[in-house]
């Protein structure tokens, strides 16, 4: 059995900045997460795209991000069980909270907190019937590493931030970039859609709007794409080595669902005050958490871990007096 102050469900930005928060009044942690590596989405991912919202970095790739908050934690030495899914929740004789993984590791801690993001993530694919059949030969859901598509044919589909981003950002290096739609507008931010219609302008890219990929076409690897236009009915092929659907995640909760907490949609609900649920001793921050004027950014799962931790605190302690001390006059002392 692994025991700690704190036991964090999610090794995303939120999580990891916990373990920062929490270390730094003495409280040591205990990390689950389902995925093979800390970092949650920005790692799994897009550890290559650029975030322009984090105080004191004009621009930080999102890998970058989890290497410094990693680093960042290293001295308070939490233990992380990655690859494993939270399964089970209950209370112990002494008035822990026990978990138990998918694969039966058994964590103990005195306070659970969910930072679990909006739970797995899982890509929406596009109907395809060849579909599965160039998956990882010419067909990617996921950008990794960006340096893969160089000098490359690249086709992208999709009509939101994500889909416009990346054509944007590949097609600094790409040797072409189709961007497809089957809508006649993009849902993205105005400044992505007058950027890509640039970058079109300029030659490096092609938008392609009211269509979509209807077949996949190639023998060892991907090698064609048709692509249908709705308002014409004409079909054409495209050269392509890689084809991006970028169609959006499908979130899936799994078995946090079942612990008793309050729920709105698949958001959990808590006393923004101190980020705790309806169940003393559990709380949740980051996406996943839910209260009035909830702001979905990174940086709000930052303040939310800091609201968390020192809450934590007074209920693990509560007979102990808690103040608040700057690390620029206390330091940062390392857990032993």
């Amino acid at each position: 059995m692994k025991e700690s102050d704190i036991l964090i469900i999610g090794a995303g930005p939120a999580g990891l900045f916990a373990i920062f928060q929490a270390g730094n009044i003495n409280l040591r942690c205990n990390v689950i997460d389902s995925l093979p590596q800390p970092g949650g989405q920005l790692a799994e991912i897009y550890p290559k795209k650029p975030i322009y919202d984090i105080p004191g970095f004009p621009e930080i790739k999102a890998g970058d991000l989890i290497k410094n908050l990693l680093k960042q934690s290293e001295p308070f030495k939490p233990q992380f069980i990655l690859g494993e899914r939270a399964e089970t929740l209950e209370k112990s004789d002494d008035n822990k909270w026990i978990v138990t993984t998918n694969k039966g590791t058994i964590l103990k801690a005195s306070v659970v907190v969910i930072a679990g993001g909006l739970g797995c993530f899982e890509p929406k694919k596009p109907d395809l019937a060849e579909l599965t059949i160039y998956e990882d030969k010419g067909v990617d859901y996921i950008v990794k590493n960006p340096e893969k598509y160089d000098n490359k044919n690249i086709v992208i589909a999709g009509g939101g931030d994500s889909a416009l981003d990346w054509a944007i950002e590949l097609s600094k290096n790409a040797k072409s970039v189709t961007l497809v739609h089957r809508r006649p507008v993009f849902r993205a931010s105005d400044a992505s859609v007058s950027r890509i219609f640039e970058i079109q302008d300029s030659g490096k890219a092609t938008v392609i709007l009211n269509s979509e990929v209807t077949k996949l076409i190639g023998i060892d690897k991907l090698e064609k794409l048709e692509i249908s236009n709705f308002e014409t009915n004409e079909k054409f092929l495209k050269t392509t080595d890689y084809f991006i659907p970028l169609f959006g995640l499908s979130p899936k909760l799994g078995p946090v669902k079942n612990w008793g907490l309050n729920f709105t949609k698949d958001l959990i609900l808590v006393n923004p005050e101190n980020m705790e649920t309806n169940i003393n001793g559990i709380y949740a921050i980051g996406d996943i958490s839910h209260y009035p004027s909830k702001l979905r950014l990174i940086i709000s799962g930052f303040y939310e871990a800091t609201k968390m931790a020192h809450s934590a605190y007074k209920y693990i302690f509560p007979e102990k007096n808690h103040t608040i001390k700057y690390s620029t006059i206390q330091g940062i002392k390392p857990l032993s």
